[in-house]
């Protein structure tokens, strides 16, 4: 239970900028309680206590920053999504896919991983890579999914490591083992399996001219710094982005033209904002005690 009603009105309105549901209440929190399989994690598992924290809300900043580096996935936000008029609703869509995969059972991931598949289905057309070259793409191409993933994975283990404060079970190398079950619904079977194999393919990705960045990376770069964000989230917002850009390798800040506080500042300042919002809003979330309850009704875990 809440310990208060202004605890459980700012909990609603965190949730409704999150979910998109006037209410507050995820519109997918019935698929991931409801069913009687157990899911790819349990509350044991490294996905789970990453996914669970508040460092996922510098993690995902991060991750668009990052996604935004590869000419191919950068070519479906641009010519496919509408993130500039509707970005809240697009950040729905990936929380649902995220916690869904995170939380939901074996069928409620299915069905959410079959809901992604036929929307990169119609994301297609063509990029210019660093060479000059025009080439063909595909949302679903394993070398662009490859990169999403690396950069949502990278982003939300460095932005745990950094700014929440709950040891990861198995550490570093279990989170990115684990979370690479995450894709293979997606078509994606050979993600890094470790920390140095993540570590290693990012390097590799900045060193052999993967990566660039055009005026339409600065574009994005710049609304992702300043999105349409109502007034009362703004300056939580601010924190969250620079963060976010001081936890980037520094070639990568380098590259999208970002400069970034002094770690020495905005680590604890952020461990601080972010303990404070823990506290604001209370640690309780229907998403999680609905994986919960679903998982004791079955017989997975022990009822409290």
């Amino acid at each position: 239970m809440r310990n208060n009603a202004f605890q459980e009105f700012m909990s609603v309105k965190f949730r409704r900028l999150l979910s998109g549901d006037p209410d507050g209440v995820p519109p997918w929190l019935d698929i991931i309680a409801d069913g009687d399989k157990p899911g790819y994690f349990l509350p044991t598992d490294a996905p789970w206590v990453v996914h669970r924290d508040f460092g996922t809300l510098v993690g995902g900043v991060r991750a668009l920053l990052m996604q935004a580096l590869h000419p191919g996935t950068l070519a479906g936000v641009a010519q496919h999504s509408r993130y500039e008029q509707d970005a809240l609703g697009r950040l729905s869509g990936t929380i649902r896919w995220l916690t869904t995969t995170t939380f939901g059972s074996v069928d409620a991931v299915a069905g959410e991983a079959s809901r992604v598949n036929r929307l990169h289905d119609r994301v297609r057309g063509k990029y210019e890579t660093s060479s000059g070259e025009t080439r063909s793409y595909r949302a679903a191409d394993t070398d662009l999914l490859l990169w999403v993933h690396a950069a949502f994975t990278d982003s939300f283990l460095t932005a745990h490591e950094l700014f929440a404060w709950r040891e990861i079970p198995g550490g570093a190398d279990a989170y990115v083992s684990q979370w690479r079950r995450s894709v293979e619904p997606l078509g994606l079977d050979h993600a890094p399996a470790s920390r140095a194999e993540l570590d290693d393919y990012i390097s590799r990705c900045l060193a052999d001219g993967t990566l660039r960045v055009d005026a339409t990376t600065l574009r994005v770069v710049k609304f992702i710094r300043k999105p349409p964000l109502p007034m009362g989230a703004r300056m939580a917002y601010r924190v969250l982005f620079a963060a976010a850009v001081a936890s980037l390798r520094p070639e990568v800040q380098r590259m999208l033209g970002l400069k970034a506080l002094p770690m020495w500042f905005i680590q604890p300042f952020t461990r601080g904002s972010l303990k404070f919002l823990n506290l604001l809003i209370g640690p309780e979330s229907p998403i999680e005690e609905g994986a919960i309850r679903r998982l004791q009704r079955i017989g997975v875990l022990e009822p409290n």
